[in-house]
């Protein structure tokens, strides 16, 4: 008997512990599987040499095409035709990217619960409920009905799959391994899943819950006071005076239900102020070459891998180089022989929320024009591993889905819904923005640039353009609603017709600037237009601090060079600290202040307001004025029960300056009355008082970078696959706008002219592997302001380019 159980012991014992040798459990991943020498993680290592060259067979190429990969493993493709360049696009794309495309389009869609399980169920539920699958499907519909974005996709589509299809176990990138899941077949709903992703990302949070609270608490007045449509100061992207040149539609008026809005005590997420990106061209009269520049560096999270992925596109009528999003065909910010354009967001208000009166709990009806109107229903059933599906009912009104019917809890970001409101937004209408990229790629003139435009939806960009013909001119682009002043400010009534949008600013209205008489064009997300443009686009956009400093300098620079403009796209001197500092310097009482911070009150009185690394006064100067502005605002502003938000740093600006004796001064949590001085005096002894207690005695440990902690996590955050600290400067409000892990996710310089030269940097590698070399190599050079030549090849032997390897696909 004895005998018996030893046998049985020495047969389950090795069966249970390869069971759970090669199972997941939580966040671990299979251990056997993981160690594999053959199938594990060693497989992802990366040999240093690169093969010189490579062949081949890919049935599904109409004739041959060669790919050169240059020394920073970015590929130049030479196809002979437009469906080879977007397949052998999608077959390299995916051959550097692939787990990063899976992953970012397996959270678009709301799928994270089949890869890690139940702990995704809530981000899921939000992702469904706010209609990403949805208005991807609006977005492929309107891409499948025109022939040149159909073949686009069709072919990204299969030049992904054919990668897919030769990987073995042993060659899945890492983070398939650590999770245990394998990739599925790319589908064309996926490339418009990643676009709606890029509107969710740039839609910036919502305001109008709080603002509905505000009005409440406070009424009409005050909030035209504290939180006006236009600011006190403002530098706007098209320059001051400049005439419209269109008759503008009638503006619909605004229902009598506006004034009569409320709301209940939903906590949101606020928009973050000062995070944002920059653009701006030189007409060749500003030059040292006397042809146009253009720069662009677009501020986004920044992640390893990075959200761009490098590559030139070349085909009869295409040369094209840039960056394109991994997962969706074509060149999203680049140049071409003729035309150089790039991006910032314009924050655009395409979003909105309605209060919805429904019949009872079914939900399936709501009142709406005196009538009682039929909900419709979408079953989302979400999948789990090692779980039972879930299926979610998601009612939709005519305005669009109805995204929470309870408080929803255990996600942060569902925390930014009003329960029991319908979401209007742009992301769910119909649209095509890979036509505007097709016609960019090919452009040749402003002509083109404009017909481009007119296909794009959202999220709405500031399209900057420069050509060689000396052209430069900036549209704030994007399917804008038609609306009454403030439609959108605070939540809507869902039962008054007169609250739905009511139709759309015509394309060719759209704010513009062609060649200015002050020879340049720029935007850093501040206000698009003055107050004489005659069309509601938002009543808030980014603080004007970083595209005052940048027109300040345009302004002056004359015989600019590629160089010079580098330069400029580090720049980290504080318009703020220059607007702010001498008036708050002037309240602090030095007599009663201890020696640490009468040191560090004699630092930031000789600062030069540059958010330079090693800069005390940065770390002083930031906590300081968050602080104050904290001091101002949050008696009144934070209640438990009643989520408000604060007014801006604009407003906060000139309160100081203008207002000291406001009745906003005094904190009416005391039995004292505070003066601006007390306040001030406060948050400088704070702000000195917090660093010391964090980082010890004044000195190095203070500076900047330090307490900036900029670094580069990667996509899943993953430990051990980030960057280290980047001991670098920068600040929110300042041109390089660098945040802890926010900032310039890709830098880029054209030259235009009868070569055009390319110069650009992103905070991360081509490679998604972390076992490649080329995974994090450019992430010193882009710390340190620098940029790269962009080889723009000619031909696959250009002999202008460093080529280590080159591939050849053949049909056969």
């Amino acid at each position: 008997m004895m005998n018996k159980i030893k046998a049985l012991i020495c047969i389950v014992i090795p069966i249970l512990l390869a069971y759970a040798l090669n199972t997941k459990f939580g966040d671990t991943p299979p251990i056997l599987k993981f160690l594999n020498p053959f199938t594990g993680f060693w497989q992802n290592a990366e040999n240093s040499s690169v093969k010189a060259r490579k062949s081949l067979v890919l049935k599904e190429t109409i004739a041959n095409v060669d790919i050169a990969f240059d020394d920073r493993m970015i590929p130049h493709i030479f196809a002979q035709n437009d469906h080879d360049v977007y397949y052998a696009q999608g077959y390299v794309t995916a051959k550097h990217r692939l787990w990063q495309m899976d992953f970012q389009t397996r959270y678009a869609a709301g799928r994270l619960s089949e890869v890690v399980g139940k702990k995704a169920i809530e981000v899921d539920r939000y992702q469904r409920r706010m209609g990403m699958v949805y208005g991807a499907e609006k977005s492929l519909e309107g891409m499948m009905a025109d022939p040149q974005s159909k073949e686009m996709i069709l072919a990204y589509t299969a030049g992904i799959n054919a990668y897919i299809h030769s990987l073995s176990a042993a060659k899945l990138p890492i983070e398939y391994k650590i999770l245990d899941f394998k990739p599925e077949d790319w589908t064309p709903i996926k490339c418009a899943l990643l676009l709606k992703q890029m509107s969710a990302v740039l839609a910036m949070g919502s305001d109008e819950f709080y603002m509905t609270n505000i009005r409440k608490k406070f009424g009409t007045e005050v909030v035209k006071d504290l939180f006006p449509d236009y600011p006190f100061k403002e530098d706007p992207i098209i320059p001051v005076g400049t005439k419209w040149d269109f008759k503008p539609l009638p503006i619909p008026a605004p229902p009598a239900s506006f004034t009569e809005m409320m709301t209940g005590s939903v906590k949101t997420k606020q928009k973050e102020e000062g995070i944002g990106s920059n653009n701006w061209a030189l007409s060749g009269s500003k030059t040292l070459s006397g042809s146009p520049i253009l720069s662009n560096d677009p501020h986004l999270d920044l992640t390893l891998p990075s959200i761009w992925y490098q590559i030139q596109l070349h085909a009869p009528g295409l040369n094209s180089y840039g960056v394109s999003l991994p997962g969706a065909p074509g060149i999203v910010i680049g140049f071409n022989q003729n035309i150089a354009w790039g991006v910032t967001n314009v924050a655009a208000d395409v979003l909105d929320f309605y209060q919805i009166k429904f019949k009872d709990n079914t939900h399936k009806s709501y009142w709406y024009n005196n009538q009682w109107k039929n909900t419709s229903t979408r079953l989302e059933k979400i999948e789990i591993r090692g779980g039972k599906a879930e299926t979610d009912t998601v009612f939709y009104t005519h305005h669009g889905p109805v995204v929470y019917l309870q408080k929803p809890t255990g996600y942060a970001k569902a925390g930014n819904v009003p329960v029991g409101n319908a979401l209007r937004w742009i992301a769910h209408e119909k649209s095509n923005e890979l036509k505007t990229f097709y016609l960019l790629n090919r452009g040749k003139n402003y002509d083109d640039y404009r017909k481009a435009l007119t296909y794009y939806t959202a999220p709405a960009q500031n399209f900057i353009f420069a050509s060689a013909d000396n052209d430069i001119a900036i549209t704030a682009n994007g399917k804008f609603p038609l609306k009454w002043k403030d439609q959108g400010k605070f939540i809507l009534d869902g039962t008054d017709p007169k609250s739905d949008w009511q139709g759309w600013i015509p394309a060719a209205h759209n704010p513009t600037v062609k060649n200015p008489p002050r020879g340049f064009v720029s935007s850093a997300n501040q206000s698009s237009t003055d107050p004489s443009y005659p069309y509601y686009i938002n009543w808030e956009f980014s603080p004007y601090e970083r595209g005052k400093r940048i027109n300040d300098r345009l302004t002056v620079m004359t015989k600019a060079t590629a160089d010079s403009i580098r330069t400029m796209q580090t720049d980290t001197y504080s318009i703020f600290a220059q607007n702010i500092l001498p008036t708050i310097l002037s309240l602090v009482d030095n007599s009663k202040l201890n020696a640490t911070q009468k040191e560090a009150l004699r630092i930031t009185s000789e600062w030069n307001k540059y958010y330079e690394a090693k800069s005390l006064a940065a770390s002083i100067f930031d906590l300081w004025t968050k602080r104050l502005q904290s001091n101002i605002w949050s008696d009144e502003f934070i209640v438990d029960s009643i989520p408000m938000r604060f007014p801006s740093r604009d407003r906060s600006l000139q309160l100081v300056l203008k207002e000291p004796n406001s009745k906003w001064v005094d904190n009416i949590n005391t039995p004292e009355k505070e003066t601006l001085s007390d306040l001030v005096n406060e948050a400088f002894k704070y702000s000195c008082d917090s660093l010391e207690r964090k980082y010890g005695a004044i000195g190095k440990k203070w500076e900047w970078a330090n307490v900036k902690h900029t670094n580069v996590p990667h996509l899943a955050k993953i430990p051990g696959f980030g960057s280290k600290t980047l001991m670098i400067g920068g600040g929110k409000m300042t041109i390089d706008a660098l945040s802890e892990s926010n900032g310039p996710s890709w830098r880029m310089v054209i030259e235009l002219g009868k070569n055009p030269k390319g110069h650009g940097v992103f905070p991360g590698g081509q490679s998604g592997n972390p076992g490649s070399r080329f995974y994090d190599d450019m992430i010193d050079t882009w710390a340190s302001g620098k940029l790269y030549d962009l080889y723009f090849m000619k031909s696959p032997n250009d002999p202008a380019a460093k080529i280590i390897s080159q591939l050849k696909i053949t049909k056969k």
